[in-house]
């Protein structure tokens, strides 16, 4: 099982955390929402909860539960600008399909 982060996304995180001051790392998940089931979720983690998996990629440490590392095997986490918006872009092989505005998945 793995998780990555692309050079992009891994330099914003690093800024964020600069900027913070403080954080062990980012972390990932998945909760019950939208119109196609699931929604990723996204934070800043400050410390390792008992029963986090712990993955690191390009020196950023990547904290999951493992309800939502079933869902999450094999993600890649971008970092892109299209136009005038930025913002993290969930590259999941598990997505079976997608809602319309592309806020929720299934699997």
């Amino acid at each position: 099982m793995a998780l990555t982060l692309t050079e992009k996304a891994a330099k914003h995180v690093e800024k964020i955390l600069v900027n913070r001051g403080k954080g062990l790392g980012l972390r990932l998940g998945v909760k019950t929402s939208g119109c196609s089931g699931m929604a990723y979720t996204l934070e800043f983690a400050d410390e390792k909860r008992e029963t986090d998996q712990l993955f690191e990629s390009q020196g950023i440490k990547i904290l999951v539960d493992p309800k939502s590392l079933v869902y999450l095997d094999g993600t890649e986490l971008d970092f892109v600008r299209e136009g005038l918006n930025e913002g993290f872009q969930f590259n999941n092989p598990n997505v079976k399909d997608q809602c319309g505005c592309g806020e929720s998945f299934n699997v």
